[in-house]
């Protein structure tokens, strides 16, 4: 993996110190060209991962990606699902199989369709999965997708659950069908380490939050501090800056003393938190 991950939550109004800053983001982001245009900063820059969730307009950053595709040569997504609101959303306007429908594959899309009803039928959990997993990976399609993850919301939920077996299920599909490296999202990495070495996926790429501040760090930064440095698995650190609650150098120093970990995840919203973050990692990373 890069040292160096661009991600997209300023893109959706998410912020989790301040609502306003979240809503006035939301707005100004609404402008598919202001996406592009912040995508083009980071990747001019050196950055040449964006880590993104299968939000709807992402759909229409990777057609554009996929309409220039010598701009974009070097280009790799990572993405990140489930998009929650979505599935909730079209399930709650159109039923269960009609909202799998919407979002199937167009190749094959009639007999992904019958699948998909009789596993809803069966309760055949794993051939769900992997038809969600699919239907997720469309707007991807025809582009560079080396690492795929599960988003927290779900990551978390089945750990809560104790389902184990769906970690397997997802690591399973992704190599299997996208010849990519599963990946984990999580805000409970000590829990979700454990389980992962249970059912025996090795070397992990676990992204959670890993900043100074313990911000969103389920069991504390000594715990967080002793996992990173004692266990086998491939961290990616994500709210380094607790959502601005850091100042940059001093959270971006500290996530850089933790030897161990492989990438930095961060979101920004203007050209010059992008340079000047990045600078700050390039920096910290050498010392």
């Amino acid at each position: 993996m890069d040292r160096i991950l661009f991600g997209d939550n300023q893109f959706f109004g998410i912020n989790h110190m301040s609502e306003e800053k979240a809503r006035a983001q939301a707005i100004r982001f609404a402008d598919i060209r202001e996406i592009i245009n912040l995508l083009d900063v980071a990747y001019d820059s050196g950055i040449h991962v964006f880590m993104c969730t299968t939000h709807d307009r992402i759909a229409e950053l990777c057609a554009h990606v996929r309409a220039h595709r010598e701009r974009y040569s070097e280009l790799e997504f990572y993405p990140c699902m489930p998009y929650a609101h979505k599935y909730a959303n079209a399930v709650t306007e159109h039923g269960m199989l009609e909202a799998l429908k919407r979002f199937l594959p167009a190749q094959n899309a009639l007999s992904a369709l019958v699948r998909g009803g009789l596993s809803v039928a069966t309760r055949d959990v794993e051939g769900m999965a992997r038809l969600l997993i699919d239907a997720e990976m469309k707007m991807f399609s025809g582009l560079r997708t080396p690492v795929i993850f599960l988003q927290n919301v779900v990551t978390d939920l089945l750990l809560g659950m104790g389902i184990k077996d769906a970690f397997r299920i997802f690591a399973d599909h992704v190599r299997d069908r996208y010849n990519a490296e599963p990946g984990f999202i999580t805000m409970n990495m000590p829990r979700l380490l454990d389980v992962l070495d249970e059912i025996g996926i090795e070397n992990p790429i676990v992204c959670a939050n890993i900043n100074k501040l313990g911000f969103r760090m389920c069991g504390g930064i000594d715990l967080y501090e002793k996992m990173i440095a004692s266990r086998r698995f491939r961290p990616v650190a994500m709210s380094v800056l607790a959502s601005g609650a850091i100042d940059p150098r001093e959270a971006i120093e500290y996530v850089c003393s933790q030897k161990k970990i492989e990438s930095i995840v961060f979101g920004a919203s203007s050209k010059g938190n992008i340079l000047n973050t990045k600078r700050l990692i390039e920096e910290c990373s050498v010392a």
